[in-house]
């Protein structure tokens, strides 16, 4: 059972009501972790508008849920990985074998494979990357706008990773676990 509240989207109110119905706009439905976000309509706000950002920048929606998978692993993060697995499956159409690949931060291209790396080094040594880190993800290709746009992913999915774990957010996609 959840630690914080899941707003119910027919009863909110004020800021929350209009970030809830915005999400179900979005989505055609409104999970948990955004029903237990709307405690707060500022965190929620803020993590749709990064969100949002970041859907606009270098990435394809595949290359997203990747980061957000290998990020959700290293974290061991039960709700985002159910989740992220099943966005990979069924809006990025990403085969099971790279969604897989994803939680192992790597996959069957070089360039993703680096990205993935990164994003986990970025995560797990919190940001205090090393040049040979940084040396390996360029020699993959990426530039400074995606190594940039890696550290915005890792962010990101740390505040959804935290905040599913603190609030012990009930998983409502087909569960996969770390």
């Amino acid at each position: 059972m959840s630690n914080l509240p899941l707003i119910d989207p027919a009863t909110a109110t004020g800021k929350a009501a209009d970030l809830l119905a915005a999400v179900q706009q979005s989505l055609g439905v409104v999970p948990n972790m955004t029903r237990a976000m709307a405690n707060s309509p500022a965190l929620l706000d803020g993590y749709l508008a990064l969100s949002g950002a970041l859907s606009k920048g270098a990435f394809s929606a595949a290359t997203r849920e990747r980061l957000a998978l290998a990020v959700a692993q290293d974290n061991t993060c039960d709700y985002c990985l159910s989740a992220h697995s099943y966005l990979a499956e069924h809006a990025a159409k990403l085969p099971a074998d790279e969604i897989s690949a994803a939680r192992k931060a790597t996959s069957e291209d070089p360039k993703t494979a680096a990205l993935l790396t990164f994003a986990v080094a970025v995560n797990a040594f919190r940001g205090d990357i090393s040049t040979a880190d940084l040396d390996a993800v360029r020699s993959a290709g990426a530039d400074d706008r995606e190594i940039a746009e890696v550290v915005g992913h890792v962010a990101l999915n740390v505040l959804t990773n935290y905040f599913n774990k603190a609030a012990a957010v009930d998983i409502d996609f087909p569960v996969v676990t770390a």
